[in-house]
């Protein structure tokens, strides 16, 4: 067997793999083997069927399947020993259809590879990071939502500002009708006719004026999608049926323990102090995504490296057949280029900090998520060895593709902090109403 790369470029080179009957002929006779003691075939017992006959009547497709093995197997080992950097992995060339199986004895493969070159990382490059400073504003609101949120429901006889009106709503000169629920404080044009109606009492009103023609709260309103109300307008009715309102919650001992446990919290004071903290480890957490989203930006817009990008679009296509066409991969060619970057930084990084993650991380990250989808603080101790099993089931579905996000996943989070740590983030203080209307 014989194996050579033969670079074209900088960033492209044609593997050729040239194989002789000897490197072959054992694995297919080991083949043909195994098959003749599985083969069931009229006239033999099991086990017993003669090689000759197995080679006449399967002998092409063992020899393709036998070859392919060895290729797979062959190709592999020569990337790892020579330290070979591809991007994703060899493509046959077209002239491999021409093989005759019949016949040849020698054999001849040749594979277009795209070689990612090294390259530097431009920690030299700073990035913007944020502290948000929490302003009394953003603390009544949460105020007001926890009230809202805890409320209890009633049904009074008439509407007020903030209601919800549940009823019938019909397109006039249209087809459309459906039960819906209109939020009173979404409406903008003609809010009056909203106010003081009772269940039976028909409300008539243009609803692209009345919603200040946000497609949002169209949607909302209707049910339908944002691209289907982007033309709906005229003349609507709707028909009350009831009055829905929420009495605000009291700041009593009962809302302190629904939000925060059985006698965490004992004071409003303590609500206070507790509620800005909670609050303020929210932005801290969203302030870190967003600089870890500046970080990669800034990384990936400033590395300075050549990329196989005729055959990046060659290796799209062959690999996302039937889901993705030529046209898609020109149009966001530039997203999966920045994706590609990205992953050759993340990797560097690892290489050059030598970072890893440990199954044991893995196992305790899977159970610390199940903890705070159910809302625990701890596994107690009854339940440890139930939830050991849970999640290693869990890490097993899917082929155990689960097993693999949650490895990346913690292991972006480590490259992620080793940057943070490398490169120099200038802070900034930020208001939380200026953090919010940040574009994400």
């Amino acid at each position: 067997m014989n194996i050579t790369l033969n670079q074209t470029d900088g960033t492209n080179a044609q593997l050729k793999v040239v194989l002789a009957e000897s490197d072959y002929a054992p694995k297919v006779d080991q083949q043909v083997k195994e098959f003749s003691k599985k083969a069931q075939i009229k006239g033999f017992r099991p086990g017993k069927v003669p090689a000759g006959l197995i080679k006449k009547m399967y002998g092409k497709s063992i020899l393709v399947e036998s070859i392919n093995k060895l290729l797979q197997e062959e190709i592999t080992k020569y990337i790892k020993d020579n330290d070979v950097k591809l991007l994703g992995e060899p493509l046959p060339e077209p002239s491999q259809d021409n093989i005759d199986w019949d016949n040849q004895k020698e054999f001849e493969f040749n594979y277009a590879v795209g070689l990612l070159p090294d390259f530097n990382l431009p920690l030299d490059k700073s990035v913007e990071g944020y502290t948000v400073e929490l302003d009394q504003t953003t603390v009544d609101e949460a105020y007001e939502n926890l009230k809202r949120q805890f409320g209890q429901t009633t049904n009074p006889e008439t509407s007020e500002e903030g209601d919800f009106i549940y009823g019938d709503l019909k397109q006039v000169e249209g087809e459309f009708e459906s039960k819906t629920l209109i939020p009173t404080n979404r409406v903008v044009e003609g809010k009056d006719q909203f106010m003081c109606v009772k269940a039976g009492d028909t409300i008539r009103f243009d609803i692209r004026k009345a919603f200040g023609d946000d497609n949002s709260a169209l949607a909302h309103v209707t049910g339908l999608s944002k691209e289907v109300v982007a033309d709906l307008n005229g003349e609507f009715e709707f028909t009350v049926e009831k009055i829905n309102r929420t009495e605000a919650a009291e700041l009593n001992q009962e809302l302190f323990d629904k939000l925060f446990g059985k006698d965490e919290v004992k004071t409003e004071e303590e609500f206070d102090a507790k509620i800005r903290e909670t609050i303020k480890e929210n932005y801290d957490r969203e302030a870190d995504n967003l600089l870890s989203r500046n970080i990669i930006d800034t990384l990936v817009d400033n590395v300075e490296v050549e990329l196989p990008k005729e055959f990046f679009k060659r290796w799209l296509q062959v690999t996302n057949e039937g889901r993705l066409t030529t046209e898609q991969i020109e149009e966001n060619f530039d997203k999966y280029l920045k994706e590609l970057k990205w992953s050759m930084i993340k990797n560097k990084v690892v290489e050059e900090n030598e970072l890893k993650v440990t199954n044991e991380e893995v196992v305790n990250s899977t159970k610390e998520k199940m903890l705070a989808q159910f809302n625990m603080p701890e596994i107690p101790e009854e339940l440890v060895e139930s939830m050991n099993n849970y999640a290693n089931q869990y890490l097993q579905q899917e082929n155990g593709r689960n097993y693999i996000n949650e490895y990346e996943q913690l292991l972006a989070e480590k490259v992620l902090a080793k940057l943070k740590e490398k490169m120099t983030v200038v802070e900034k203080t930020i208001s939380t109403e200026d953090f919010k209307n940040m574009s994400f």
